[in-house]
Formats: structure tokens, C-alpha cells, sequence
């Protein structure tokens, strides 16, 4: 016999098991990356209820955490329309005439930012989820949580974020 015969086979090159490691990590990267967990439902909670101006021109929303800088004025905000802010990652929108209300633009599905606004429907470019700036309900999937209602004042025509 000779020593070839008898010679065990030689395992994955280097380079075989160095470019399967990058290849898991890579991949528990982005799992880590498009996972659902949410850490608050309990905040989503308020989403479904709708996001409220607090009192229309009056003096009563003189409480605290009204003391944000304008965003915009009432006669900005169309009626049955809404209006995005981009910086402050809110919409708001005039459901009716002299009712105002403020959402979050970022989309329940996988916190993709939305900038797409026709007439009354916020939609998401990642995968295509729409909302209705009015009552941040669903429209279309695959979101399946309304939006996130924001607080907001109205003082005479000035709206700001509470």
C-alpha cells in the first residue's frame, strides 16, 4: 500500500469557509434589520383613536406641552386634505371643516418615511402601504396598524405640535 491510499480527504478551502461566515453574518444582519418587535403597543394604541387638535382658537390649550413652534397656518391645511411636514415627520390633515388632526408619516409596516400625498391618502414608496391622513386608518397593505396619532394645538390659525 502506499501512503496515498490511506490519506484522509483534505476539508473546505480557506476561502471557502471564510465566504460562509461573511455569508451569516450578512444574513443575521439583515434579519436584525427588518424585524417586526415593537417595543410600545401600548403608544400604537392611541393610533386608532386619531390624533386631535386641542381647542379650536380659544384659551384653554394653555397647558403644557403646547409650547412647539408653528407649523403651519389653518387656512395651509386644505379641508379633506392634509399637508406633510417633513422635518417633524408628521402630517396634518382637516378631516372636516375646523377639525385638525396629526399624524406620524413614518409607516407601521417597516418605519419606512412617507412623503406621498394625494388628495386625502399617504402612501409608503418602500412596499406600498396607504393610510388616510383623515383617521390614519389602513387603506392598503401590507401595513396593518394605523398611523400613529400626534398631539397638536390650534391657537386662532397658528397650529403647532404639542
Amino acid at each position: 500500500m502506499t501512503s496515498e491510499s490511506v490519506r484522509p480527504k483534505s476539508g473546505p478551502s480557506r476561502r471557502t469557509v471564510v465566504a460562509a461566515a461573511g455569508a451569516a453574518g450578512l444574513t443575521v444582519a439583515l434579519t436584525a434589520c427588518g424585524s417586526e418587535d415593537k417595543t410600545s403597543d401600548s403608544s400604537t394604541e392611541q393610533g386608532a383613536a386619531g390624533g386631535g387638535a386641542t381647542n379650536e382658537g380659544g384659551g384653554s390649550s394653555t397647558g403644557a406641552g403646547a409650547g412647539g413652534a408653528a407649523l403651519a397656518k389653518t387656512s395651509d391645511i386644505p379641508e379633506g386634505s392634509g399637508k406633510i411636514f417633513k422635518d417633524e415627520k408628521v402630517v396634518v390633515s382637516q378631516p372636516a371643516a375646523g377639525d385638525y388632526k396629526a399624524f406620524s408619516t413614518v409607516c407601521t409596516h417597516r418605519d419606512c418615511p412617507m412623503v406621498d400625498l394625494e388628495d386625502d391618502i399617504i402612501s409608503c414608496t418602500c412596499h406600498g402601504s396607504r393610510f388616510s391622513v383623515l383617521d390614519g386608518s389602513v387603506k392598503k397593505g401590507p401595513a396593518v396598524e394605523p398611523l400613529e396619532a400626534k398631539q397638536i394645538s390650534v391657537n386662532g390659525d397658528s397650529i403647532t405640535l404639542a
